[in-house]
């Protein structure tokens, strides 16, 4: 349901968010999580080997990469069309539903795909539409949360990733090689994940009047300034900029260091069973994730300080990236897993709450979130790139490792350069 007050969308919140509006989006962001990590840790892997079992690798790689492509755009798109939205149901909740609803065609159709096109073309119908949820339901935090409240908000709304990331896994578990099943289990996770949202929004109505300039002069006739618009200057807003630089270069930084963990566990470490590894570090790495990222929000609210956390948990994450370099052994692997899943817990409530602070205007949260959040994606079709040189030519996994580390820590030296926020 929205709210009616006037101005209220454009104003910066000062009444304390309800627990029941926490869980909402919580719930929005376990549903999208599942969507997305079901897929691609399983199900995507499956029906590439029954659609075309010997060249499956190239398979997986087309449909991902697709996909990931299709995210970068569509997280600003749709944040963007939130910030301009003038419905009596508010600027966020109709993007939610759409782009939800948009996800459950694409993982229904997905089940019975005949051709690696056609999965392709659903699998980056699904990315469109749950990453056009995610932006606009990300908008809505600093929409309605004050900045006070902002760190436990950002830790708890982390901890719906985390549990969604885990949820998705589960998922291609109990579907094994059914993977029509999963996608099934998928959606309706998604379906289910937004509906109390719906009811429980309280999302704040743009009056039509406010839209001013900011309106598309026509239907698409201005496609050219639409992405041009996107583009928010370092130089007017320069803590925007460090602060996109930096999750830019911590997400890298993770990505390294998970993107090869199979094969690292069965060529260095020599794991009898790499898969059922991957399994367990998975899981210390998220309980600890979401232990910190609580932890980490109550403790930055509780000081009123932002700046020192995030640099903590980046060189937290850079040390887990060290360890797993200069200690290839099982232990050396569990107690990487379990000090990358507190430095990046502690790093995902902290620097959200950070990021939101440094927006340049109210009026475009969707569309600024948008950008920030190729920050997470960009770094999915980049660590391929960096990685598999890294490991084939110049050195392996301890190269790679010390890398990640590098580019870890590099994240922790630019945030200082932020200097509207403590």
């Amino acid at each position: 349901m929205a709210s009616q007050a006037p101005g209220a969308a454009l104003a910066e919140p000062e009444t304390l968010v309800r627990a029941r509006w926490t869980f909402a989006v919580i719930l929005v962001n376990v549903g999208i999580n599942t969507a997305f990590f079901g897929p691609i840790q399983v199900l995507l892997g499956v029906q590439a080997i029954a659609l075309d079992e010997a060249n499956k690798e190239g398979v997986l790689a087309l449909v991902t990469g697709a996909g990931a492509a299709v995210s970068l755009v569509a997280n600003p798109i749709f944040g963007t069309f939130s910030d301009r939205t003038t419905s009596r149901f508010g600027r966020r909740v109709p993007w939610v539903l759409i782009g939800a609803v948009l996800g459950v065609i694409g993982l229904v159709g997905l089940a019975g795909a005949p051709t690696v096109a056609a999965m392709t073309a659903l699998w980056c119908l699904v990315q469109l539409g749950c990453n056009g949820a995610l932006a606009a339901v990300t908008a809505a935090v600093p929409d309605q949360v004050p900045v006070r409240q902002r760190g436990r908000v950002g830790g708890l709304v982390s901890m719906g990733t985390v549990v969604g990331i885990l949820a998705g896994a589960a998922v291609g578990a109990v579907a094994g090689g059914n993977y029509p099943l999963g996608y099934g289990l998928s959606a309706a996770a998604l379906a289910v994940g937004i509906v109390p949202y719906l009811f429980l929004s309280n999302d704040h109505r743009l009056p039509p009047r406010t839209r001013g300039a900011r309106s598309w002069r026509g239907a698409w006739d201005a496609v050219v300034t639409f992405f041009v618009a996107f583009w928010i200057s370092p130089r007017k807003h320069p803590d925007f900029g460090w602060a996109w630089l930096t999750r830019f270069l911590v997400n890298v930084g993770n990505h390294l260091v998970t993107l090869y963990l199979l094969f690292f566990l069965r060529d260095s470490v020599k794991f009898d069973n790499p898969a059922f590894g991957v399994l367990i570090l998975t899981g210390l790495y998220a309980v600890m994730t979401l232990l910190t990222a609580v932890l980490g929000g109550l403790w930055t609210d509780r000081v009123g300080r932002r700046k020192p956390f995030v640099i903590g948990s980046s060189a937290i994450i850079a040390l887990a990236a060290l360890i797993l370099a200069f200690a290839p052994t099982w232990t050396g692997a569990v107690v990487g897993a379990l000090v990358l899943g507190v430095g990046y817990g502690a790093y995902l409530a902290v620097d959200f709450a950070l990021l939101t602070q440094v927006l340049p205007s109210a009026a475009d949260r969707g569309k600024d979130l948008g950008v920030i959040n190729v920050a997470n994606s960009l770094p999915q079709v980049i660590a391929p790139v960096i990685a598999y040189p890294l490991v084939a030519y110049l050195g392996g996994y301890i190269t790679l490792y010390v890398v990640a580390a590098v580019i870890g820590l590099l994240g922790a030296v630019f945030v200082v350069k932020i200097k509207g926020v403590q």
